[in-house]
């Protein structure tokens, strides 16, 4: 099978996948998000796997959607309607990407994502659908668009780190450590750069050594709190308040800036601790 944004590959019972646009740092354009759910559902079919690992090439993991290019654009584009907006059409592309990052959570076989560099944004949201991640202590993980333009699609957040720490990084947007992650309980371990792809490769020795049946069956019997805890309902608010996020009087005026004086410059507008609502009443 041949892919357009990843790579894969498979040895000694572990499937690897790597996300591969290490000139964008991974960000998410339309082919990703079902092409990462094919090469999962390759690796489910594979008898010979019995664990895949998810990673990112060049310097980071995934800097998230490509919003340089979605801000910056001129008209009309996926996520931004020109008014009137119809939410359903926006809820539908964004929880069909949803549905295609949640293969990892799906997968009968255990999944480990590797983290350097930075999961920001949409790259938190891939890398927060496996059972494990372990990062590199340096690197930082967040959803920055919960300022404005945003709601984390598969909001696992609450899942991983219960309400007053879920809350906490979304009312923030901030981006944090690994060293901070490993302490919040959002992922199982953090450790230096140069030792990452060693940790990794000792967890998967561990993992892989088991049937995979009983890989399976207790990755399935510990999902199925989740799901009974109304997880599917979760992630259907969190796609429609997405697709609000950036029609609202505040994502209209953030696309705007970054239109008017490019994507850096309107983050940083963004992130200033100004009222938001004074861009607003100027700009609309």
């Amino acid at each position: 099978m041949k892919f357009e944004t990843l790579l894969y590959e498979t040895n000694d019972r572990v499937a690897t996948i790597t996300l591969n646009r290490p000139q964008h740092l991974n960000a998410i354009t339309a082919p990703m998000p079902r092409e990462l759910r094919r090469a999962v559902e390759l690796a489910d079919a594979d008898a010979g796997v019995h664990v895949i690992v998810l990673q990112g090439a060049g310097k980071g993991f995934c800097g998230g959607y490509d919003l340089v290019a979605y801000a910056e654009a001129e008209g009309e584009i996926p996520g931004n309607q020109e008014m009137p907006w119809d939410p359903t059409e926006d809820y539908a592309m964004m929880s069909r990407n949803t549905d295609d990052f949640m293969a990892l959570w799906r997968s009968r076989k255990p999944t480990i994502c590797k983290i350097h560099g930075a999961a920001a944004a949409g790259g938190s949201d891939i890398a927060l659908c496996c059972d494990m991640i372990i990062m590199a202590e340096d690197a930082r993980i967040g959803y920055p668009p919960t300022r404005v333009w945003g709601v984390p699609s598969t909001m696992m957040w609450v899942y991983r780190l219960g309400i007053e720490r879920a809350k906490r990084m979304l009312f923030t947007g901030d981006l944090i450590t690994g060293k901070e992650a490993e302490a919040l309980g959002l992922i199982l371990k953090a450790v230096p750069l140069a030792a990452l792809d060693a940790e990794v490769d000792k967890l998967c020795a561990r993992i892989k050594g088991v049937p995979r049946n009983q890989l399976m069956m207790c990755k399935l019997t510990v999902n199925q709190v989740y799901e009974n805890m109304g997880l599917h309902t979760t992630q259907m608010f969190a796609n429609f308040f997405d697709g609000v996020a950036r029609h609202s009087p505040e994502g209209l005026w953030f696309r705007q800036r970054a239109q008017a004086v490019g994507f850096k410059q309107a983050v940083k507008e963004r992130d200033s601790g100004e009222p938001i609502a004074e861009g607003v009443s100027k700009s609309l």
